[in-house]
């Protein structure tokens, strides 16, 4: 009696068993009595011997078709559509099974006898398996939604929708009432999902809030476009009450449209700007069976490419990082996704230890390096110039000369979009990187660079800060409240990195079409809403200047007539002029003869001017802690 045999053990069933044989003879009987006027005297006496035998056929024939068809196995208080029309067939699957035996062997009972018979016997057997399922609607109808717990708005009418708003209204798990719905559907409107009302579109969202006191807003589009998604999750930040959106279209794909599913809004849910998609194929040939080695592994933007990198089977991936404990995070966290398919190697060194690097690039032989490794914040390297110039600058020498001595395939550096018009020492010394990498036009290795904006909650962002901030009760620090930064997410970021490495050139400078800006200001006043508080009211948002070497608005890279498409739409290529080996050479020797003597900080600026010639550091700067500012 094992597998799926075990229900035949169980008194619940057999209790049905005898339940559909006593319907399946009631409702013969029921059709032979309305036949004759309810007479039991005027029905034949042959009529009487064809229905008792065709009776007996079909309770056996049921015995052995419904367990077939699993009419013993649905939850009665649970039945949905697809399970009527399952039963439904069950029964005319008996019904024509038994009339067709009943012909062969003339048993004979009139046309409209067969007809009655199989509309009681749908009625009667499909009809005592969804008892428990009306008894619930009946019950809600007569005792409306549960009073405890959070008021609910949902936003989307759609399948999602109709999903979740059954499982808040069906599922004894699920804590609150579910009070207004919001659909953009102008036909839709006045009409109602599972009993509650579709009050209108988004623009009703403040007042539907205000009316039905609500607590808790779920959005249900998984499919909605993302700058549509973004600009009613915007709408819904006013309202102060807690939002909660179905991630994407593949949980519906998989079927896991419930409330398990459902997460609290993330900040990347409102950049209003559909994210990038990646060519997986050029990345897999680029990436599938190759030694990759990621320097800067374990941080932000390192540790992301390592993910998706894995995906791709490489032959090996190694991992560089000064910082152990980030190395070891992205190295277990690998380890448990992928155990032994993944041949993950893990180095702790510096970058400007030039001896290790060729060391490391001897052992392993890389075939694509990526290049993440860097001093990025800004205020800091200001105050500490030289150590930004050994790290980013010749840190990336020592790596570019090791690439090209052990036959890297290709290289490619992660950049910034600071090191456009570079007005900090950190954006200056991201683009003598980007000029070390254009200088190799004639090296056998293919290097790129690729520059992006801000990421949203990479290791010491803005978004952080603010939720530090925020966890604390504020206040919430902003540098000016008209600045504007573009925003990308951090596997944004990753996938670019791995697209351009796969459609590489020599020398070229990878820039992402980031859409529009985001005012900082905007970003602190919607992230205190999405934690369920009020700015301004319940958080401060403190305006303290600007940061050491920060700027106001962020060039916009797109504006740059260099600019050619490539065959992603959001990738395009900046073509820059040729530089010689010896310029850079040249230019390295000053910088070492420099830091070598004793020097200030104001002469390696000075020479940082000079030999980038797009670096015009910022005058008088007000230089306030970095550790509370935006």
């Amino acid at each position: 009696m094992d597998g799926e045999w075990k229900w035949i053990t169980s008194w619940k069933v057999w209790l049905i068993i005898l339940m559909d044989w006593f319907l399946l003879a009631a409702t013969g009987f029921l059709a032979l009595l309305v036949r004759f006027d309810f007479s039991l005297t005027d029905i034949p006496g042959f009529y009487f011997h064809s229905w008792v035998c065709c009776c007996m056929l079909q309770m056996a024939t049921a015995g052995i078709l419904f367990p077939l068809r699993r009419m013993y196995h649905y939850i009665w208080h649970k039945v949905d559509i697809r399970d009527v029309v399952s039963m439904v067939a069950s029964v005319f699957l008996n019904f024509a099974f038994s009339c067709c035996v009943c012909a062969l062997f003339s048993l004979h009972l009139p046309a409209s006898v067969w007809f009655l018979m199989l509309i009681f016997q749908v009625c009667a057997l499909v009809g005592a398996r969804l008892i428990l399922r009306i008894w619930g609607v009946l019950s809600q109808s007569f005792h409306p939604a549960r009073q405890e717990g959070p008021r609910i708005m949902l936003i989307g009418a759609g399948e999602a929708g109709r999903l979740l708003s059954k499982e808040i209204h069906s599922s004894g798990r699920v804590r609150g009432q579910l009070c207004c719905v919001i659909d953009d559907n102008p036909m839709l409107a006045g009409k109602y999902l599972d009993g509650v009302r579709i009050v209108g579109g988004r623009g009703c969202i403040p007042a539907a809030a205000e009316e039905f006191d609500i607590d808790q807003i779920i959005m249900a589009m998984p499919s909605a476009p993302q700058d549509e998604r973004a600009n009613i999750l915007n709408i819904c930040s006013l309202t102060g009450c807690r939002l909660r959106v179905l991630p994407g279209i593949y949980q519906l794909l998989n079927g896991e449209v419930s409330l398990s599913a459902v997460q609290d809004v993330q900040v990347e849910d409102l950049l209003g700007r559909t994210p990038i998609r990646l060519d997986t194929k050029a990345v897999s040939h680029s990436l599938a069976g190759k030694v990759v080695l990621v320097t800067g592994g374990g941080g932000s933007i390192g540790s992301e490419l390592c993910r998706q990198i894995a995906k791709y089977h490489p032959k090996t991936l190694v991992i560089l990082d000064i910082y152990e404990n980030n190395a070891y995070d992205i190295q277990q966290e690998l380890h448990r996704t992928y155990g032994a398919q993944l041949d993950l190697r893990v180095e702790i060194a510096s970058i400007r230890d030039k001896d290790k690097m060729y060391r490391l690039f001897d052992r392993y032989r890389p075939q694509v390096v990526f290049h993440a490794a860097a001093h990025k914040h800004v205020p800091l390297m200001e105050l500490c110039p030289e150590e930004a110039i050994k790290n980013n600058i010749f840190g990336t020498y020592h790596v570019v000369r090791a690439a090209e001595k052990y036959g890297v395939q290709k290289f490619v550096m992660i950049s910034s979009d600071k090191a456009v018009n570079p007005t900090n020492l950190m954006g200056a010394t991201k683009r003598f990187c980007e000029m070390i990498l254009q200088s190799r036009v004639d090296s056998p290795t293919e290097f790129s660079s690729v520059r992006f904006g801000n990421v949203l909650g990479s290791n010491g962002s803005v978004v952080p800060l603010f939720q530090r901030q925020i966890q604390m009760g504020g206040p919430v620090t902003i540098t000016d409240r008209r600045m504007i930064r573009y925003f990308m997410t951090i596997p944004e970021a990753a996938m670019l990195v791995l697209e351009a490495g796969a459609m590489a050139g020599q020398g070229q400078i990878f820039v992402l079409d980031m859409g529009e800006p985001v005012k900082i200001l905007t970003l602190a006043e919607n992230m205190i809403r999405l934690c369920g508080r009020e700015p301004y009211t319940e958080i401060e948002i403190r305006e303290i200047g600007l940061r050491p070497g920060e700027k106001l608005y962020e060039e916009l890279l797109m504006q740059s007539e260099t600019l050619s498409k490539t065959s992603n739409q959001k990738i395009f290529v900046e073509q820059q002029r040729s530089i010689t080996p010896e310029s850079i050479l040249h230019a390295l020797v000053m910088l070492d003869n420099t830091l070598s003597a004793p020097h200030t900080e104001q002469a390696l600026i000075d020479l940082m001017r000079q030999l980038v010639p797009t670096y015009t550091p910022q005058q008088e700067q007000a230089h306030t802690p970095t550790t509370t500012s935006a």
